[in-house]
């Protein structure tokens, strides 16, 4: 989905407009200051774009509008379009090796933003149209649908924005947990305060209701994606778009074991109740992706960075050397200005 506009406006750069090809190592860094080599800060370094799969088809289906990255079976990804296609990646080329069409219970299509893919093989999908998380066996058949809180639902349901809802799904190391994250506060919280809802797995395999946190986002930003860290910490994926400007990404790290806000029964959450409880996650700045270095990578419009757009899918594809891999993948939209690209990421939590 496309994100809101900042308020605060940066100074407008204008990109070349071009479309960069296959996966890309180190290159020339940006005009503007950056950290020394492929680091975007200390904790984080760029390893590698691919514009690849922008403005292609696989089995006449158009690979783009990608909100959502899985790890799936061995050497594959999941990656999951707002148009309900999920696509099954090559891990090292990101070539299409097949795709599943994805409905709801009345055939009608999803506005799916999260992807997990369960140690069995089924995948949980969120979509922020209800907004709701069903799962789904490895032929694309509904097999469950978790319960949501009502506060969360859209309006006039709810207290939901629409499409500000479900936009990051992640289910935690041990198996048990899911966390579905929306992407802007509800009619009522705090300016920036979002919730973050989870799910216990019973013994039966099904999922119930659990306890619900909340996550103040820097200002103008909303959450784009949440994933766990195999230590049980979340990356979190903030972003904005300023027209004329271009879109920020920062790349946060948080930990949800903190005392929860309230069960799924409560209604508006108050500020000064959040902080005397400690109930809002804290965080730590790992990187903002404009201080990247570029590695040669253009953009269809005004940017901060040439490397930027909207980024909104995220997994933890590995390890190494006590780092994690990380890929980012971009939603464009199916918008001519706009790029599917993907991100390798080396980042140090």
């Amino acid at each position: 989905m496309r994100p809101r506009t900042l308020r605060n406006a940066l100074a407008t750069l204008t990109a070349v407009l071009a479309a960069a090809g296959s996966l890309t190592a180190a290159g020339p860094a940006a005009a503007q200051e950056r950290p020394p080599g492929n680091d975007c800060s200390p904790a984080v370094s760029l390893t590698g774009f691919s514009d690849a799969l922008d403005k292609t088809t696989h089995d006449d289906t158009y690979v783009g509008n990608l909100s959502a990255l899985a790890r799936d079976r061995r050497g594959s990804l999941a990656a999951l379009s707002d148009r309900s296609s999920l696509f099954r990646l090559d891990a090292r080329t990101l070539k299409p090796q097949g795709v599943l069409p994805l409905a709801d219970e009345n055939g009608a299509p999803l506005d799916a933003e999260g992807l997990v893919v369960s140690r069995d093989g089924t995948y949980l999908v969120s979509s922020e149209t209800e907004p709701s998380v069903r799962r789904y066996s490895r032929t694309g058949r509904i097999l469950d649908r978790l319960p949501v809180p009502d506060a969360l639902r859209t309006a006039p349901a709810g207290r939901a924005q629409a499409n500000g809802s479900f936009e990051g799904l992640t289910l935690l190391s041990g198996g048990r947990t899911l966390i579905a994250s929306m992407e802007y506060p509800l009619a009522g919280d705090p300016a920036g305060l979002v919730r973050f809802q989870t799910w216990q797995r019973t013994g039966r395999g099904d999922f119930r209701l659990g306890a619900q946190y909340t996550y103040r986002t820097d200002p103008g930003l909303g959450v784009s994606e949440v994933t766990a860290t195999p230590d049980g910490r979340l990356l979190v994926l903030e972003r904005g778009f300023t027209s004329g400007v271009g879109n920020t990404v920062r790349l946060h790290l948080a930990d949800h074991r903190a005392d929860h806000v309230a069960d799924h029964r409560a209604d508006h959450v108050a500020d000064h109740r959040a902080d005397r409880r400690g109930a809002t996650l804290g965080k730590t700045l790992l990187a903002d992706l404009a201080d990247c270095p570029s590695l040669g990578a253009t953009a269809k419009q005004p940017q901060p960075n040439p490397l930027l757009d909207n980024f909104e899918g995220m997994a933890v594809t590995g390890r190494s050397r006590g780092r994690l891999d990380v890929l980012i993948v971009s939603d464009d939209n199916q918008n001519a200005a706009q790029t599917t690209r993907f991100l390798r990421l080396r980042v140090r939590t």
